[in-house]
């Protein structure tokens, strides 16, 4: 049989591809090729859960777009499917007063993106938000909220497969060669074959791209690894919502912050410490292969060289939890050291290229017979159907 679309990655993106394909065009035969024995079992089931609004994006860019057309996609699908969400609102603080600049830079992006709503909040108001939260300023942003992404990633499935697709699971591929305009799609199991591929793989996103494109070869998977620690349930009255410091805006990272999961409990963190393995959600998970190639990646080398200091930082928070206690402090005083218990955690696929930029915005490229998803962080998960939506536009156009 050959399918017209095989989808490489079973994660919430992929799906969401797998979807949009379906609803703009019924009549193509479709498959979802999962490496794992379930669905979403990576970046999209280590998911903090939380439906970004769109506030730190650039006015314009892929992911301001996306993730408010996502956002509105996704409240929409969980209304529909009866998936449990809560539009909870979240604040973001200043802690030191030379971090009023850039929350006023965040207010503004907001109010681009066209987050209605979003205001800067006097202190008392943040006490009336967040009774136990400190700062010397502070916005609200109502449009945030929090959902099980995984359950969403799995209603998409559903999907998929009631409209007449299909998803194989524990099929991971080894080789993607073409002849005569098809895909042939080797897995250890059998080989698949399509006239279009569509790589939504995350952590393998680069290799899988170069499977079926050898010239691309300028970006590179670099994983961070997300520690989490969460409230003891004694100590989650602390925190209502989700309190978000002011981010680095030099380091594509959003810092550590407060979560209140739609799973329950309330999760601390992340941090982001380079991980040693592509799928290293220990800090003994190594896989030396995998790690050679992050350090010799030239893009990697200019990346630790700039951004040293906060990378040892991080490093230090993951292997101290008194520093990690000291950093959450600087949001709510009262946290103590005893009131946190270990908690899970996430790998980030983060996209680097050889000049040692982190890419930014979500990037997708075409070839002849693909189209790579070659970076889709954060807020990934919320934009999942725009941006499935987007990479279904360049598939179909294909096939008309």
């Amino acid at each position: 049989m050959v399918y017209d679309i095989v989808i490489v990655g079973g994660g919430i993106v992929g799906l969401a591809t797998g979807l949009k394909i379906q609803q703009k065009n019924p009549s193509l035969k479709i498959a979802v090729l999962e490496k794992e024995d379930q669905l979403a079992k990576h970046q999209t089931g280590n998911n903090s859960g939380v439906i970004h609004s769109g506030l730190y994006y650039k006015p314009g860019s892929l992911k301001a777009t996306n993730c408010i057309n996502g956002y509105h996609e996704l409240v929409q699908f969980c209304q529909t499917e009866k998936i449990p969400f809560e539009i909870t609102g979240k604040v973001v603080v200043a802690t030191r007063e030379e971090q009023k600049p850039l929350l006023d830079i965040l207010l503004e992006r907001g109010l681009q993106n066209g987050l209605k709503g979003t205001r800067k909040i006097t202190l008392e108001e943040l006490k009336e938000y967040e009774p136990y939260c400190a700062g010397v300023a502070a916005i609200h942003v109502p449009q945030t909220g929090i959902v099980d992404y995984y359950q969403v990633a799995l209603a998409y499935g559903r999907k998929i497969i009631q409209n007449g697709g299909q998803i194989f699971l524990n099929h991971k591929v080894l080789k993607i060669n073409q002849k005569n305009n098809i895909n042939y799609i080797e897995t250890f199991n059998k080989t698949f074959e399509a006239k279009l591929v569509i790589n939504c793989a995350g952590l393998y996103s680069d290799k899988v791209a170069r499977m079926n494109d050898e010239s691309i070869d300028d970006v590179k998977i670099i994983p961070f690894r997300g520690e989490y620690y969460k409230l003891k349930e004694d100590r989650e009255y602390l925190v209502k919502n989700l309190i978000y410091p002011v981010p680095d805006p030099n380091f594509p990272f959003l810092g550590v912050h407060f979560t209140r999961m739609k799973k329950g409990g309330v999760e601390a963190g992340p941090n982001a410490v380079l991980a040693f393995r592509r799928e290293g959600y220990k800090k003994s998970q190594i896989n030396l292969s995998e790690l050679a190639e992050t350090l010799a990646w030239p893009g990697f080398q200019k990346v630790a060289g700039k951004y040293w200091r906060t990378g040892f930082g991080e490093l230090y928070r993951s292997f101290s939890k008194s520093a990690f206690t000291k950093a959450l402090q600087e949001l709510i005083p009262e946290i103590q050291e005893s009131d946190l218990v270990e908690g899970g955690a996430g790998v980030r696929a983060q996209a680097c290229d050889r000049t040692g930029g982190l890419l930014d915005d979500f990037a997708i490229r075409e070839s002849a017979f693909a189209i790579n998803v070659l970076n889709a962080p954060s807020p990934a998960a919320t934009s999942s159907l725009s941006i499935g939506g987007t990479v279904a536009d360049m598939a179909v156009k294909r096939f008309q």
